[in-house]
């Protein structure tokens, strides 16, 4: 097998391991063309090319995290990651593993590891790797990484989120609420939410967002049954699909062009949270992105003539 041929079948794997490190599509995409180039320029060929590979795009995601941390914390509002919609790397025997740890809230769970605890918790929980691998990747010694990781699982575990584990109610759930949101259903909505739901969103101050987190099943029913109607009257449009694991949907305007995605986190027959993400730097690799500031003039004007 040629490096070239190596490398494309470990690209899923590679991708999927810095996504979840650095939760950026774009930078995983980066520090994955990092390692081919370091693969490429290596004079030796390793013994394992998925050791040698898996441990330079873990130190390359490091590397790149711990410099991302500083932009994040000044970021405007609130962070979300960059919305995936399907994760290239695939193991049954790991699936619900690798699902639940692709979603947003865990990946902004893991927003409060350090970027070492972060790769030791992704390599050893998600993908099984060995101590002794985790500890090749990372550049420190096996008992370092156990210790790396038992802080790692202790903050996870503290808030780790939980799902509607049947994927048969999830997408019935979802179903009915994006009927209720079509058709502006306020009571249908408010049926279908947790009392203590939250709707946020992620502008990064580059796109219109609701000033702040809309709390409560009937303040988030009026908010959503009052928005989308007026939205489908210029020609937005949304297609029900799976974001970062959990039933969502891809918004557009009228040109087809992504104005922002939705995700819907569910327990217990009800949805607990809905994030959205308008800032156009994190939707351009879901295709052309839409003028959101245009959009939110257009509903206003809509909402006037209604009035």
């Amino acid at each position: 097998m040629s490096k070239v041929e190596e490398f494309e079948e470990l690209r899923p794997l590679l991708f999927s391991i810095a996504y979840r490190i650095l939760g950026s599509v774009g930078e995983a995409e980066d520090a994955v063309q990092e390692t081919w180039l370091r693969f490429d320029g290596s004079s030796t060929r390793p013994a394992s090319a998925k050791a040698f590979l898996s441990a330079a795009v873990t130190r390359i995601s490091i590397d790149v995290l711990r410099s991302a941390r500083v932009r994040r914390e000044e970021y405007v509002g609130p962070w979300f990651p960059e919305p995936l919609l399907s994760d290239p790397y695939q193991d049954p025997a790991r699936a619900v593993e690798l699902a639940d740890s692709v979603s947003m809230a865990a990946l902004l769970l893991l927003e409060r590891l350090s970027p070492l605890e972060r790769a030791v918790f992704v390599l050893r929980e998600v993908f099984a790797f060995e101590f002794g691998e985790v500890a090749a990747a990372v550049g420190r010694s096996e008992a370092a990484c156990r210790q790396l990781l038992v802080r790692a699982r202790r903050h996870m575990e503290a808030g780790r989120p939980r799902f509607e584990a049947d994927r048969q109610e999830r997408h019935e759930l979802a179903t009915r609420f994006f009927d209720a949101l079509k058709s502006g259903d306020v009571d249908g909505l408010r049926d279908l939410l947790a009392a203590d739901v939250q709707l946020v969103g992620d502008g990064g101050g580059k796109a219109p967002q609701l000033a702040k987190a809309v709390m409560g099943a009937q303040n988030v029913a009026r908010v959503l049954g009052t928005v989308f109607p007026l939205m489908s009257r210029i020609d937005v449009t949304f297609e029900p699909h799976e974001v970062n694991g959990q039933p969502g949907a891809i918004f557009r305007d009228r040109d087809g062009k992504v104005l922002h995605t939705l995700a819907l986190d569910m327990l217990d027959g009800q949805i607990q949270t809905i994030r959205t993400v308008i800032n156009p730097d994190k939707l351009g690799h879901l295709g052309p992105v839409a003028d959101a500031w245009a959009v939110d003039r257009e509903v206003k004007q809509a909402r006037r003539r209604m009035n």
